[in-house]
């Protein structure tokens, strides 16, 4: 094992290597220019995205052990590196859940990668060393991805290493282990070319530990969405441990909130807790912060020991504050580990956005959803099409002709999957985490109202001259006037359904996912003086910028876009 003796010392300059298109500052905004094409906010709903992204999830779940290549980074070199600014002190940033659209995840690299921010009278120089917190690239792990989504906006935020030339660190999320952590292994572990635009990366596996002033302690965990902590990655942190003692303080960060997430999910915590409990505690350490993002917002548990933070705004859409709850419990009592340590209540401190600012961007979803998922409603009207057809087709027909016994198995099909798809869609087989009675009769009472809207569209069907047309005149009628009116009516049933369950708690992802919301970005800059004071100033972004022109400022470090101001 080897340490990186100097803070800084694996960055390498962008314009030192040979064919690195940072070298050169773009002359207009064409992604020729750029090197890469700037991309809009993934759409959620979009049906084949909803599909692939379904088989992904699978995948991932019946061959995540398979694909699981944290064994073998045991062949890799096991660095400890070390972080400290010229004072003896340290600038640390912190942001995760960036790559999405550009426009949030570039303000978001923007702010980041400025010499300076002022936030309240505080005047926050920039980082020495940047943590990307999981969920580098939306909606999956691929290269292209990467490079339009999460690479290209930050070189374009900081093409070259500033004079302090900071150092970058990456947590693996479940969106980068959709490929089994290729792409994040070539982007983050490289032994050449240690560069992220203007950052080094200094890291050699998918998990790391860094040496910070005054005897604190940043350790990156990669626990494989939740699975478990592999036997390379213990024994590296068995290793780490041998430098902590009683005074040393640690900085935790994780791919996923598991401390909230254990409410619903009793064991979500268990793999956090078994590496505290065994790797730490013995040292006589205290871990003073766990951080982590995965859901999309800030929220800060204050306990009696240590804080527990999310922030996950570094450009991916919104996901609420106002059902968080107010005081939980770590780890919760009901978890079936036989050896979990003592349980200590944390109490909400702090959130942003706010409960109320939450809620309002709730009721976003009845203009949104169509705006954002035009695929999606397209599909809903596709779908409401057939079905009123066959409810129709029933209707016109006197009983016990053999024209309705041939329409009722059809009709009964498809009433069934449109009952069982509202009922999954509230909470998947597969999903994670407890189901209750509520889960079942807000599906259910989806899937009627989606019925009620067939029966009343073949009422209205058949009460206009389209359906005494010849054969296939109706169909045309049908697919080029009813479909597109009936998906918009159908995108709003199922936003009202979104924003009736959420208020219960249930598809509370989808109600904000369906949105899309870029505004309400957060991020942390933390401060670590060297007496070892930890300051954590939370920076929100309440509206991201939509317009971008080239910088004037043509210095090789500068940005090369700069928002457009109205």
């Amino acid at each position: 094992m080897t340490d990186d003796a100097g803070s800084h010392s694996e960055a390498v300059p962008a314009e030192d290597t040979p064919g690195e298109r940072a070298a050169r500052r773009p002359r207009s905004t064409d992604p020729v220019e750029l090197g890469f094409t700037p991309r809009g906010p993934v759409p959620w709903l979009a049906p084949f995205l909803l599909i692939s992204t379904g088989i992904r999830t699978l995948l991932a779940m019946l061959f995540g052990a398979y694909l699981d290549k944290r064994e073998l980074q045991n062949a890799l070199e096991s660095r400890i590196n070390r972080q400290v600014g010229p004072d003896g002190g340290l600038w640390l940033d912190y942001v995760a859940d960036l790559g999405d659209g550009f426009n949030a995840t570039y303000s978001v690299a923007y702010l980041l990668a400025q010499p300076e921010l002022t936030v309240d009278g505080h005047r926050l120089p920039r980082a020495q060393t940047l943590v990307m917190g999981g969920d580098q690239v939306y909606p999956s792990a691929a290269y292209e991805a990467y490079e339009d989504r999460c690479k290209g906006p930050y070189q374009a935020a900081l093409p070259c290493p500033p004079p302090e030339r900071p150092t970058l660190f990456a947590v693996p999320g479940n969106h980068d282990w959709y490929d089994g952590l290729t792409a994040f292994l070539r982007l983050f572990a490289r032994s050449r070319d240690r560069h992220f635009g203007g950052w080094g990366t200094g890291q050699s596996r998918s998990y790391f530990a860094v040496e910070l002033p005054a005897d604190w302690w940043l350790l990156g965990l990669d626990d494989q969405s939740g699975s478990y902590l592999d036997d390379p990655q213990l024994a590296y942190f068995d290793e780490v441990a041998r430098r902590l003692g009683p005074g040393s303080r640690v900085i935790l960060a994780v791919p996923a909130p598991t401390w909230v997430k254990a409410v619903d999910h009793p064991t979500a915590y268990d793999s956090i807790d078994y590496f505290i409990r065994t790797i730490i505690a013995p040292t006589g350490a205290h871990v003073r912060l766990l951080i982590s993002g995965d859901l999309h917002h800030y929220a800060r548990y204050a306990g009696p020991d240590r804080q527990l933070v999310t922030c996950g705004g570094g450009g991916a859409y919104l996901y609420p504050t106002h059902k968080l709850p107010e005081r939980i419990e770590v780890p919760p009592k009901d978890t079936l580990s036989r050896r979990a340590s003592r349980t200590r209540s944390y109490e909400l401190a702090g959130r942003y956005p706010d409960a109320a600012r939450s809620r309002r961007y709730g009721w976003g979803i009845f203009a949104r959803l169509p705006l954002r998922n035009p695929g999606f409603t397209a599909l809903l009207g596709i779908l409401h099409t057939m079905l009123m057809l066959a409810v129709a087709g029933i209707a016109d027909n006197r009983a016990g002709t053999t024209e309705q016994r041939l329409f009722s198995v059809p009709l009964l099909l498809v009433l069934g999957v449109t009952l069982l798809g509202a009922v999954f869609f509230a909470k998947p087989p597969t999903a994670r985490g407890k189901r209750y009675a509520r889960h079942w009769i807000l599906g259910a009472g989806h899937g009627l109202a989606h019925v009620a809207l067939a029966v009343a569209g073949a009422w209205l069907w058949l009460a206009l001259p389209f359906h005494d047309w010849s054969w296939p005149l109706p169909v045309v009628a049908a697919t080029v006037g009813y479909a597109p009116a009936v998906g918009l009516v159908a995108s709003q049933v199922v936003a009202g359904y979104l924003l009736i369950a959420g208020g219960f708690g249930v598809n509370l992802n989808e109600l904000f996912a369906g949105q899309g919301i870029e505004d309400a970005k957060s991020f942390l800059r933390m401060r670590i003086t060297p007496d070892g004071t930890l300051t954590i100033y939370p920076i929100a972004v309440d509206r991201v910028a939509r317009g971008w022109h080239l910088n004037p400022d043509q210095s090789p470090s500068a940005s090369w876009l700069v928002p457009t101001t109205v």
